[in-house]
């Protein structure tokens, strides 16, 4: 099992293969499962993924019980169908696919936790972009999902991906770093770019609070997976193009786990401090459960 980021480069480059063939050949290793069974395993992962983004924006899109979210993605939809976006299609696409998940998470529905829940529309808000933009076959698809489990297991490993011991840092930034990693090899970038990318995303959202309003997954937590899409695809862009982060990769990983462990017990999934700590926030959650603010 890899250790570090940089030993997965390094092995990279020595082998002359992407991630995602190092990781499909770890997998094997260490789960004693053939490469045809944990390909087809991924492949459902890529299913259930898809499945959310498309109900998340058909119809009039769906709602969670609480009625705080829901219906954004295809607000989206529309926006991109009769405007010209700002930040361009392709981004907002990203978006749009990132929200329809989280609200479909927020309505109970299926996902794929890449690598929670409450980050599930970051890597699908990038694929499925990408599989649009630079016509992803199916298998490249799925290699896509090896390349950004393999780095988020050393993420995992060695700084955490919860918001209740991390922060959002921990959920939407590793999202991110996972995102940006695979976007790199998925556009023919090499794994060393993959590196640098994943230290621009993680950079980037350093010291991100998790402070869910009323202590639900809804509030900011859908929204911060559109951030954290745009995040991983900025990040890859930057990387593709030779700019390199100053810090490592790996001591990006730690700083991460270090800030999560400094981050007061009110910002990490508490719902107390941050956004869920103001008025509106607090009389959210008495409306919701009842409570005195």
């Amino acid at each position: 099992m890899y250790n570090s980021i940089q030993e997965i480069i390094e092995d990279a480059e020595q082998s002359h293969q992407p991630i995602s063939e190092l990781i499909i050949q770890q997998e094997c290793h260490t789960s004693h499962n053939s490469r045809e069974s944990i390909w087809r395993h991924m492949a459902t992962n890529i299913a259930t993924m898809e499945n959310a983004v498309l109900r998340g924006q058909s119809g009039k899109g769906v709602f969670s019980k609480t009625r705080l979210t829901g219906g954004e993605a295809v607000k989206i939809k529309h926006y991109r169908e009769t405007h010209r976006t700002l930040s361009g299609d392709a981004m907002m696409e990203a978006v749009q696919d990132a929200i329809a998940t989280n609200e479909v998470n927020a309505a109970m529905g299926v996902v794929c936790a890449t690598p929670t829940a409450g980050s599930a529309g970051t890597l699908p808000g990038v694929l499925f972009m990408l599989k649009d933009r630079l016509h992803l076959t199916d298998d490249q698809m799925i290699r896509f999902l090896f390349t950004a489990g393999g780095v988020g297991l050393v993420i995992a490993n060695h700084s955490g991906i919860a918001g209740a011991t991390g922060g959002c840092q921990a959920e939407v930034g590793s999202a991110a770093a996972m995102g940006a990693a695979a976007a790199v090899e998925a556009a023919g970038g090499t794994p060393r770019q993959s590196g640098h990318a994943m230290a621009i995303a993680i950079s980037n959202l350093l010291g991100l609070v998790c402070d869910p309003i009323a202590g639900l997954v809804e509030i900011p937590c859908v929204k911060r997976n559109a951030i954290g899409a745009g995040n991983a695809l900025i990040a890859a862009d930057m990387a593709l193009a030779g700019c390199v982060n100053k810090i490592p990769v790996d001591e990006c990983i730690s700083a991460m786990n270090k800030v999560g462990h400094g981050l007061p017990a009110a910002l990490r999934e508490t719902g107390i401090g941050g956004l869920a700590g103001t008025p509106t926030g607090q009389a959210i959650k008495a409306r919701i459960f009842g409570t005195e603010v």
